[in-house]
């Protein structure tokens, strides 16, 4: 029994934290390129990188630049629901927003040391 209990108590946290990606709830997915995303580990993993990356940079921008990322974002965001369920074509969509939002974080890195 004592044995059980942390594995049950694995478990749980795994569901719990499978349930979402970092942009949004995986139980309110509507769309067929969010559904995809919560089903594949490694879109998922890509994106809470783009997340990440993304609120790092909208931080650490002035507000005219946080704007025009903000822009960016939401045609991106537009675009790769352009993907559907397609898994390659949301990686690519993943892998171009990822070295775009890489590149602020050059601009950020520039500004050390912290």
């Amino acid at each position: 029994m004592r044995r059980l209990i942390p594995a049950l108590a694995l478990g749980l946290a795994f569901i719990a934290g499978s349930a979402s990606a970092a942009s949004f709830d995986c139980r309110k997915a509507r769309t067929a390129d969010e559904k995809a995303i919560c089903a594949e580990r490694a879109l998922n993993d890509k994106d809470v990188r783009m997340n990440e990356l993304y609120g790092i940079n909208k931080r650490t921008l002035a507000m005219g630049g946080r704007g025009a990322l903000m822009d960016q974002q939401q045609e991106w965001l537009n675009d790769r629901r352009k993907c559907g369920a397609n898994k390659a074509c949301l990686n690519r969509a993943y892998d171009r927003r990822l070295a775009d939002l890489e590149k602020g974080m050059e601009r950020i890195y520039s500004n050390g040391p912290f």
